[in-house]
C-alpha cells in the first residue's frame, strides 16, 4: 500500500471536524460526558468511548474547575477526545484567560449570551462554539436558529425553574417532542435529565446523534460515578 494513502491521526481528525459541521451519517451517535473534574474521570470517559468531554468554570457549580485545573485535565485529554470548556455570560478578559490556560477544542456556552455575544466571543477565541439553548417549547427551538451562522453546534437542554441555581446540569428532561420539525444543516446535542436508563430512548425518539450527559452519570452533584459513565457511553454507542 502507498504510504501515502494510510489512515494516520491527523486524517481521523479531519474527518471528525467534516462530521462535525455536516450532519452525520447514521448510527453515529456521539457523547460528551460533561462536568468532570479529576484525572480518574477523565481517564474513564476516553477508555469507555466519550468523544467529548466537558469542563466547567463556572463558580456556582458543584462541577466548577478553575482555569489551572481545566488545563491540566486538558492535557490529559489532547489529542484523544475533543475538550469543551464551558462558560456562562463570559467577558472578554475570561475568554482570553480562559483560551491561554485550557486550549479547548470547543466553547461551550451556557448562559443569556444573544447571537451577537456568540459571534463576538467565537471571533476572539478564534474557535468553534457550541452554545446551550434552554427549551421548554417548540416555539424555544424554533428561535434558537437564529444562533446557527455563529455557533458551530447547539445544545438543548430543559429550561431551569425560576428558582434553579444552575443555567443547566440540574437533571432535569424536557418534553422531546418540541424537536420535532427542527430542521438544520448542523447536527445538534440533546442534553437535560439524561442518564443510561433513558439516554437509548431520547436518541430513538429524537434522532439526536450527539448526546450530552452530566448529573445523569453522578453518585452525588460534581461526582462521576464511572460505572455510570460506563453504562452511558455503551447504551447511546449501541443505538
Amino acid at each position: 500500500m502507498d504510504p501515502s494513502l494510510r489512515w494516520d491521526d491527523t486524517m481521523f481528525w479531519l474527518l471528525d471536524d467534516l462530521i462535525i459541521g455536516e450532519k452525520q451519517v447514521p448510527n453515529m451517535v456521539r457523547v460528551k460526558i460533561c462536568g468532570l473534574k479529576t484525572p480518574e474521570a477523565v481517564e474513564a470517559a476516553i477508555e469507555y468511548g466519550a468523544d467529548f468531554i466537558g469542563l466547567v468554570h463556572f463558580p456556582k457549580s458543584p462541577r466548577h474547575v478553575s482555569l489551572v485545573e481545566a488545563g491540566k485535565l486538558a492535557d490529559l485529554a489532547r489529542g484523544r477526545v475533543k475538550i469543551v470548556l464551558l462558560l456562562v455570560n463570559p467577558g472578554h478578559a475570561l475568554i482570553d484567560e480562559a483560551t491561554r490556560a485550557v486550549s479547548p477544542d470547543y466553547i461551550q456556552l451556557h448562559g443569556g449570551e444573544s447571537v451577537q455575544d456568540v459571534r463576538s466571543i467565537r471571533t476572539r477565541a478564534n474557535l468553534p462554539v457550541i452554545k446551550a439553548v434552554a427549551v421548554e417549547t417548540p416555539e424555544d427551538v424554533a428561535a434558537a436558529a437564529a444562533y446557527g451562522k455563529g455557533a458551530e453546534l447547539l445544545l438543548f437542554d430543559a429550561k431551569p425553574s425560576s428558582t434553579a441555581l444552575l443555567p443547566g446540569g440540574n437533571g432535569i428532561p424536557f418534553d422531546w417532542s418540541a424537536l420535532k420539525g427542527f430542521n438544520s444543516d448542523k447536527d445538534y446535542m440533546l442534553s437535560g435529565g439524561l442518564d443510561p436508563q433513558t439516554v437509548a430512548q431520547a436518541i430513538r425518539e429524537t434522532g439526536a446523534t450527539i448526546v450530552d450527559v452530566s448529573s445523569g452519570v453522578e453518585s452525588a452533584p460534581g461526582i462521576k460515578d464511572l460505572e455510570k459513565i460506563k453504562a452511558f457511553v455503551e447504551r447511546a454507542k449501541k443505538c
